[in-house]
């Protein structure tokens, strides 16, 4: 029994993604080319048992100064909440970005390869009055010149409590 458990391990960690994957996948994705400018967005949050338990639409304004591209991201929820995140990224060289937000913990850090961006951050998020420490753990694919999509797992102790999926159309 314990060689059968340790073989499945084995096998679930091989099937994990690398970023490296996306080697060579175009359109490239040039992170600061894409979001500069206006972008619209929309987008939906599912918890454990991926029921969707909110839904929401972002207007994205990005501006590039002294290097680093600025986001300005205002959310609008199905249930009227809004919510207004703004986003500080430098690009630190060979595909890699960091980035600040008002509501991230620490530094976001991020990766580019092919059409590809894995970004990883923590945030408070609160949820029905309560605060929760959570890790998000986003995969962006860049579609076409328009068109980008996220999938993001939201980790709380490494095991995954939701999942945030957002469609990007560039304006």
């Amino acid at each position: 029994m314990r060689g059968c458990i340790l073989i499945c391990i084995i096998l679930l960690a091989g099937c994990s993604t690398s970023i490296e994957d996306y080697r060579g996948n175009q359109p490239d994705f040039r992170l600061f080319e894409y979001f500069e400018g206006k972008t619209l967005a929309w987008g939906m949050v599912q918890d454990y048992s991926k029921k969707q338990t909110r839904r929401f639409e972002v207007l994205i304004e990005g501006t590039i100064e002294n290097n680093e591209l600025i986001l300005n991201e205002r959310f609008v929820f199905s249930d009227g909440e809004k919510q207004t995140r703004i986003w500080k990224i430098k690009d630190v060289g060979d595909g890699y970005y960091t980035g600040r937000a008002n509501d991230i913990l620490g530094t976001a850090q991020g990766k580019v390869v092919g059409n590809a961006l894995h970004w990883q951050y923590a945030m408070v998020l609160t949820v029905d009055g309560k605060d929760y420490e959570v890790d998000f753990d986003d995969w962006m694919y860049r579609q076409d010149s328009k068109h980008l999509f996220n999938l993001t797992a939201i980790k709380k102790f490494g095991v995954e409590v939701g999942k945030v999926t957002i469609f990007f159309q560039k304006q």
